[in-house]
């Protein structure tokens, strides 16, 4: 059930409720500290007992600490009051990303995203479930990436810090939960290695963006999926990608781009730095 307005976490009061997934509810709230309104994450009630996903919410803090660039969502502490653990953010006043969009505004958006996995990547942050969905765009046109409660270190030889067999990963999904034996992630977006449940680096980022911009450009999703997520899961792993869906007037450079984030199902000829749209 969500938190109720009115009720205190600290010193922060709830106003209402902003958005709600399988990894967290989001709360606006007011700092009664400070005079200023927050967003406030915390762990949905049937999942707010559980170490595991207590234990990845202040690792998203500390992801988040470690990060300060303008496109990315600012995190402003960690507060913990009796049975509530919660991220206390920068409140983002817009709707979350969509398309389609003039190519102009898609190239815009999307090289502020690559400025913020970038950001990311040179501090060895995989973000892991990058979608429209975990994208917002303020009122002055700045992009603010959301959500790095999947994101992971990368380790030496591109392996990640979760400390679980790959084939034996836990699914965190808007629509599963926790299932043992399935992958972490976003079907939709994931790398075809992430969809693989292998191991994953920077790589698996830049796959996503790739997806991301095909998107805005279209207004379509590029694997639409079918009636389960094993089919959306089986396009991901094997089905070819088609750039004749994108505008007429989509510049040859971006096309480029995209067949170079996205034309090989192995990551390996995939760009290792940064996703540029210059």
């Amino acid at each position: 059930m969500p938190l109720s307005n009115g009720v205190r976490i600290g010193s922060y009061e709830v106003v209402d409720l902003l958005g709600s997934g399988g990894m967290g509810e989001v709360y606006r709230a007011r700092d009664l500290k400070l005079k200023r309104d927050v967003a406030l994450k915390v762990l949905p009630e049937g999942l707010s007992h559980d170490g595991e996903r207590i234990a990845r919410l202040r690792r998203e803090a500390q992801v988040l600490a470690s990060l300060n660039h303008p496109n990315i969502a600012a995190i402003y502490g960690l507060e913990e009051s009796g049975d509530t653990t919660a991220l206390v953010m920068e409140v983002i006043e817009s709707d979350t990303l969509s398309g389609p969009l003039g190519v102009e505004t898609a190239l815009n958006y999307a090289r502020q995203i690559a400025d913020a996995l970038e950001a990311a990547h040179e501090k060895g942050i995989i973000h892991r479930d990058l979608k429209p969905g975990n994208i917002k765009v303020t009122s002055a046109g700045v992009v603010k990436v959301l959500d790095f409660g999947l994101a992971t270190i990368a380790q030496p030889g591109g392996d990640t810090n979760d400390g679980v067999d790959p084939q034996n990963s836990p699914t965190l999904t808007r629509t599963l939960g926790t299932q043992a034996g399935l992958i972490m992630g976003t079907p939709a977006y994931m790398s075809p290695e992430q969809a693989a449940g292998k191991a994953v680096d920077k790589r698996t980022d830049i796959w996503s963006y790739g997806v991301v911009l095909f998107e805005m450009l279209t207004g379509r999703r590029l694997f639409e999926g079918g009636e389960t997520i094993s089919y959306t899961l089986a396009d991901v792993l094997r089905a070819p990608i088609d750039l004749s869906k994108l505008p007429a007037n989509t510049p040859a450079a971006i096309r480029d781009l995209l067949s170079r984030c996205l034309d090989r199902k192995e990551p390996a000829p995939r760009y290792r730095r940064g996703a540029r749209c210059n």
